[in-house]
């Protein structure tokens, strides 16, 4: 073997190697890539700083260098003991810069459904991977027309006690995960095993002041060791249940005569999670791992539109479960260091089987409960991905990355299906007539190449290109370009510019579906009394952003500070072809009216700009362990479609998040948390595509909601936590479903209560 590469040697590299500038939290947690490596069970993986070792010198992978851009943020175990989640993550996730949670569309249609929304570019560009792996169940549930999905996302699968890390990549640095990361990627990373067997358990519950709004109970477990000299074990396990808001809480907030809408859902998460890792020798590693997950949700009465039988018909279902999420997951990956460099290879498998009770497919009532009969959607994912990381030295030192993946998706909704396809007697055109498949499917190949070049030891390059070839919507090109410059020790340049896309989903591609409106939905001034249908369109192509940022930051005694501005130019995002001026495919007569017949099709340019900033203040402390405060912002400068001037999402022109923390003692910490929303604006147009006017025009005020939590470690087995939520109980109310809500399109939960306590061995 090469004396330049022998394992143990390498191995030590490569941990004084990971001591790259940290990545900085809002909370100012830092994490050394070292720590991450370790967490994630990387062997030999290469930090972002060079060593030499011998005549060669090794730096980091391009994936590395691109986790210490500008628009990364890193949250980490400890951050989530100091502010545990009530349920999903997306509630400590959204204190990070340049993400909101939001509704699928800028309609806010689903109202209390809301997900991750990096950088104002919607849930849909946002791509979520557990362990560096996508997940894709969300893509189970049906989209309707205004391209809501009336599901949860994919954020609560991983429970809190369970996670080592969350890395969210927002901008340039995400392009390299291929399909749905144009807004960014939130990867969840797991606790690995460790050298030792522990575990831990947790118990968690949260209080509301209001017993009209829904409280918390979650019990878990964490356990991890090794089995033999070769083998190791992690499992993990969640119980979860948040009960559902009362169908009067909003009551009281309601707009006119419309009636008033639902609050939160409630839902029942059950998780299990097990990983057997072998070190097979001390350079090759594989790994096993297998999950189930149960989400129910806890039905409140939620409907997307007024509609007086679908709340007729819901009313009777208050507290009940009419929606069951199920997913599986498996998984094998082998991690080899060879004289060459390092490789990562791995095989995965996802199944989601979305099953609800029956909902309306059309019109006003469109996701309302049309009978209590349940029906299942199915979607399978299976991924091919490995990785290939070689040092080199090629005139610079530099490290390059060759990958691959193969993911194939396939979806059975029949139900989803089951719309007529004939008006008046005459069949739709693309159809036949007779019944339909509900199943479609995709394959997808990707390529792709990164290089990380030290081009001076204050000057890093990281160029990459990636090839998508999809069989929907054909070939991809994704290059990107970052670079990152230390003007002094203390100062970096950080930029970068990159093509990221998103595939269309199974639903929109699919020529057997069809989506129908009995009016309530037709452009304006259309309909012709027949209703409207819109059909899948497998011609559709694939949405893309030219994303560019440039940034910098500042790094001295644990006093850090950043800013960022990003642009992104959006374009071919897929609508419904309806309200934006399109004329329809097909008018089809009938007895004494007509309806219209349209397509999903790509829509014209969207644009996003703003600005993202940190501040980190050490106060006590030579850099702030006692107390230290940290802030982050956000700016929306532009958030639209280019043609009608509509928002891509409803998010707050600003957003300020400060957290103070101090450590009184070595083993009490105590920590304040504020956040300020500022005015969001509602969009201007109606779902006809006409002018809105009215109530419909309200925008959503500025308001700020501050938080409070204590943890005490009494002795190494035990640990408590306490907090209150939204100390000054500020009242956030969704007002409507009629579209007289404006911007009013969700609930702020109100001041609540939560105590936690962790046994550990």
């Amino acid at each position: 073997m090469n004396p330049n590469y022998k394992p143990s040697l390498l191995a030590t590299a490569v941990m004084v190697a990971f001591s790259a500038p940290a990545a900085v939290t809002a909370q100012t947690t830092e994490i050394t890539l070292d720590e991450a490596a370790a967490s994630e069970g990387v062997q030999a993986q290469q930090g972002s700083q060079g060593l030499e070792i011998g005549e060669t010198r090794i730096i980091g992978t391009a994936e590395q260098e691109l986790k210490q851009a500008s628009g990364v943020s890193i949250i980490t175990a400890d951050d989530i003991q100091r502010h545990p989640p009530a349920n999903d993550l997306s509630e400590i996730i959204r204190r990070m810069p340049g993400v909101n949670l939001t509704g699928n569309s800028a309609s806010g249609q689903f109202g209390n459904s809301r997900q991750i929304d990096l950088r104002g570019m919607g849930p849909e560009n946002t791509l979520i991977l557990i362990d560096g792996r996508p997940v894709a169940s969300r893509n189970a549930v049906r989209m309707g027309r205004s391209g809501e999905r009336n599901g949860r996302g994919d954020s609560n699968w991983v429970p809190a006690e369970a996670i080592e890390r969350i890395e969210v990549l927002r901008g340039p640095a995400a392009a390299r995960y291929g399909s749905g990361a144009a807004g960014g990627v939130v990867n969840i990373i797991t606790k690995a095993p460790g050298k030792t067997v522990s575990g831990s358990i947790t118990a968690y519950t949260n209080i509301p002041e209001n017993n009209d709004e829904g409280a918390t109970r979650r019990l878990s477990f964490n356990t991890a060791g090794p089995l033999t000299d070769n083998l190791s074990f992690r499992v993990y396990g969640n119980l979860n249940k948040t009960e559902a808001d009362d169908a009067a809480l909003n009551d009281d907030y309601a707009v006119g005569s419309n009636p008033a809408p639902a609050g939160r859902e409630g839902v029942r998460n059950k998780d299990i999670n097990t990983l057997l890792r072998w070190d097979v020798t001390q350079e090759q590693t594989l790994e096993f791992e297998t999950g189930f997950s149960r989400q129910g949700n806890i039905y409140a009465g939620e409907r997307a539109q007024d509609h007086a039988s679908t709340i007729g018909n819901t009313n009777g279902l208050l507290g009940r479960e009419t929606n069951t999420m199920y997913r599986q997951t498996a998984a094998i990956t082998h991690r080899g260091d060879w004289d060459i460099g390092t490789s990562q290879v791995g095989i995965s498998y996802e199944n989601t089987r979305n099953r609800r009770m029956a909902e309306a497919l059309a019109g006003g009532p469109e996701t309302g409960i049309s009978g209590q009969d349940k029906s299942t959607s199915e979607l399978d994912n299976y991924r091919l991905h490995g990785e290939l990381n070689l040092p080199l030295e090629l005139g610079f030192h530099q490290t390059l990355t060759l990958g691959g993946e193969y993911v194939r998706e396939e979806l059975d909704d029949p139900y989803s299906n089951g719309q007529a396809a004939s008006f008046g007697g005459i069949t739709l055109p693309g159809f036949a007539g007779g019944a339909r498949s509900g199943e479609s499917d995709a394959d997808n190949y990707a390529f792709y190449i990164e290089d990380n070049i030290e081009l001076t030891p204050d000057w890093t390059l990281t160029p990459g290109l990636r090839f998508d070839d999809n069989s929907i919507f054909g070939n991809n090109w994704s290059p990107s370009l970052n670079s990152a410059y230390k003007l002094t020790d203390t100062i970096t340049l950080k930029g970068g510019v990159a093509k990221a896309f998103k595939a269309p989903n199974l639903y929109q591609s699919n020529p057997n579906y069809i989506y129908f409106t009995k009016g309530n939905g037709c452009p304006d001034g259309s309909g012709g009394g027949g209703g409207c249908y819109i059909l899948g369109n497998p011609n559709l192509e694939a949405e893309t952003s030219i994303n560019k940022e440039l940034g910098i930051a500042f790094d001295d005694a644990g006093w850090v500070a950043g800013l960022t501005y990003f642009h992104n130019d959006y374009k071919n995002k897929v609508v419904a072809g309806m309200g934006d001026g399109s004329d329809p495919i097909q008018v089809v007569p009938g007895a004494g009216n007509y309806a219209e017949v349209y397509q999903w099709v790509n829509a014209p340019k969207a644009i996003v700009s703003g600005w993202e900033g940190n501040l980190t203040i050490p106060l006590l402390g030579s850099q702030g362990e006692t107390l230290s405060w940290s802030n982050n912002f956000t700016y929306m400068i532009q958030n639209k479609n280019k043609s009608t001037g509509e928002p891509l999402s409803v998010i707050p022109k600003y957003t300020v998040n400060s957290m103070l923390d101090w450590s009184v003692t070595q083993a009490l910490d105590l920590s304040l948390i504020v956040t300020h929303y500022g005015k969001q604006e509602p969009r201007r147009l109606t779902s006809q595509g006409s002018a809105a006017t009215g109530d419909a025009l309200r925008a959503r005020d500025p308001y700020t909601l501050v938080g409070l939590s204590a943890n005490y470690e009494l002795n190494e087995n035990w640990r408590f936590g306490a907090g209150i939520n939204n100390l000054f109980d500020k009242q956030i109310r969704r007002e409507s479903i009629a579209g007289g809500e404006g911007a009013n399109t969700y609930n702020e939960p109100g001041r609540a209560f939560y105590v936690s306590a962790t046994t550990s061995f």
